[in-house]
C-alpha cells in the first residue's frame, strides 16, 4: 500500500460520509454563531455584564463593521449580488441536475451561510440607521445570534437529512 493510497483513504474524498465534511460543518456554523459582525460573542457577553470598557470596544467593533459593510454594499453590492446569484445557480445545478456530491455538500453550507449574511447586513443597516449605542448594539447583536442559531439548526437537520437520503439512495443500487 502506498502513501497516496493511505492519504485518499483517510481524507476520503466523497463528502457525506466523511467525517471531515462534519468537521467543516460543525466548524463553519460554531464561528458563524460566535463573531457577530466581527464581534467576538464573548465580548458581547463580558460588555452586556460589565459594561465601561468592554461596552465601549463593543460599540467600537460595530462601529467599524457597519461602516465597512456600508462602504462594500455601497461599492460593490451589486456585482456581489449578481456573483452570489450566478454560483449558487451553478453549484445546485451541479448538485441537483448532474449528481455531483460535493457541489451539493457544499451549496447545503453555503445557501444558509449567505441567509445569515444578508440577515447580518440588515443587521448593520439597522444599527447604522438608528446610530445604535450601547445595549441597543447589544440586543441587536444578540438577536443576530439567535437568528444565527436557529438558521444553522434547521440547516444541520436538512444537511442531515439529505446526506441519509443521499447515502441510502448510493446503498440501494
Amino acid at each position: 500500500m502506498d502513501w497516496t493510497t493511505t492519504f485518499l483513504e483517510v481524507i476520503d474524498l466523497r463528502s457525506f460520509p466523511s467525517i471531515w465534511y462534519w468537521i467543516v460543518v460543525a466548524v463553519a456554523w460554531s464561528q458563524a454563531s460566535y463573531r457577530l459582525l466581527g464581534v467576538p460573542f464573548d465580548l458581547i457577553q463580558r460588555a452586556r455584564r460589565l459594561g465601561g470598557q468592554d461596552m465601549a470596544d463593543v460599540e467600537t467593533l460595530t462601529r467599524l463593521q457597519v461602516r465597512r459593510i456600508a462602504t462594500m454594499v455601497r461599492e460593490a453590492g451589486l456585482w456581489l449580488v449578481g456573483f452570489a446569484a450566478f454560483f449558487h445557480s451553478s453549484m445546485l445545478l451541479l448538485g441537483l441536475w448532474y449528481g455531483i456530491e460535493m457541489a451539493l455538500a457544499l451549496e447545503l453550507i453555503l445557501v444558509p451561510m449567505t441567509g445569515v449574511g444578508v440577515l447580518a447586513l440588515f443587521t448593520a443597516n439597522r444599527i447604522f440607521e438608528e446610530d445604535a449605542s450601547g445595549a441597543r448594539i447589544i440586543r441587536l447583536l444578540l438577536r443576530l445570534r439567535f437568528w444565527t442559531q436557529v438558521i444553522g439548526m434547521v440547516s444541520i437537520f436538512v444537511t442531515a437529512m439529505v446526506a441519509m437520503v443521499d447515502l441510502l439512495h448510493v446503498q440501494a443500487f
